[in-house]
């Protein structure tokens, strides 16, 4: 494991061992225990998307580690000025231990890591959130205790965080259903390799995908970058929330999973989201240990 770029690059089994880790390095904080693993260690953050999670979660991840972490903006760089990324990567190389980065384009982050000499982590980008996905991950087997036997489903839009879900879930042996309107499926060839490499349904029926569901997934309706067909999406994903009928048709102990910011009212109603809140804000909790994981797997 040199880079995280998408969690299809990893194995089942260093997906596990990432998860075992964040239980020990969650383990330790929560009883004070001292972990300085990656003393020293500079870690640059190039945001070109916003977010909370992200930026909070590996630079205190960061901290606690006994490293420093470094935030890098578009109006930091000269990458938002045109600079290739190839020249950017092999220049923070000479400066940096690793990279996170949360922009739009897949290739940039792929560009990134050929190009420079030290680890890169795919912080998001419109394809797919690896790190999301292990903290979610992380968040089932600690509820739940095992992977093999469950089924996740996902319900909207057929986004980046579906794709890393259903990855996440057939590799570590779930079973995953996603309900999606027509038009607004997952990655085409993510769907064909979901098909031959585990048990995976596709249908617009929200209720069919939730049957016997072990855990419910959704996300909003317009992701970052979509504000502009906000309405257009509205209308799309009419019905596609997960609510009191969905948990009904879901197995009694279903838990519920968002990756944040959440729009009550729209994919989700207020009332399931504020019964699963406990597990919601676990599984924000769970970024923080998850990429200290990655981080110790990556730059120690």
């Amino acid at each position: 494991m040199k880079h995280l770029l998408k969690l299809g690059d990893l194995t089942r089994e260093e997906i596990l061992s990432i998860l075992n880790l964040a239980d020990q390095l969650k383990y330790e904080r929560k009883n004070g225990v001292a972990t300085e693993y990656l003393k020293g260690k500079k870690l640059g953050m190039i945001f070109q998307k916003s977010s909370t999670r992200t930026r909070v979660s590996f630079e205190v991840g960061m901290y606690e580690l006994g490293g420093y972490a470094l935030f890098l903006s578009n109006r930091d760089l000269q990458i938002g000025r045109g600079e290739p990324v190839e020249d950017t990567a092999r220049v923070l190389s000479r400066y940096l231990d690793g990279i996170m980065i949360r922009t739009f384009a897949q290739k940039e982050v792929e560009d990134l890591a050929k190009y420079g000499s030290i680890p890169v982590i795919n912080g998001l980008t419109d394809y797919c959130h690896p790190c999301q996905v292990l903290a979610d991950l992380m968040t089932i087997r600690e509820r739940k205790g095992a992977f093999r036997g469950m089924k996740m489903c996902f319900i909207g839009d057929g986004n980046n965080m579906a794709n890393s879900l259903m990855v996440g879930a057939i590799k570590t042996g779930m079973s995953f259903s996603i309900a999606c309107p027509k038009g607004y499926e997952p990655d085409a060839a993510l769907i064909e390799w979901a098909k031959k490499n585990g048990d995976f349904t596709m249908t617009e029926d929200v209720k069919e995908a939730a049957a016997g569901a072990d855990v419910l997934y959704t996300d909003v309706w317009a992701s970052m970058g979509q504000e502009e067909e906000k309405q257009i999406r509205e209308k799309a994903f009419k019905g596609y929330q997960v609510n009191e009928g969905v948990m009904n048709v879901a197995k009694k102990d279903a838990m519920v999973l968002h990756c944040l910011p959440a729009h009550r009212g729209e994919e989700i109603t207020a009332d399931v989201f504020e019964a699963h809140a406990d597990e919601i804000f676990e599984e924000a909790e769970n970024r923080l240990h998850a990429q200290k994981a990655v981080l110790c797997k990556l730059l120690k």
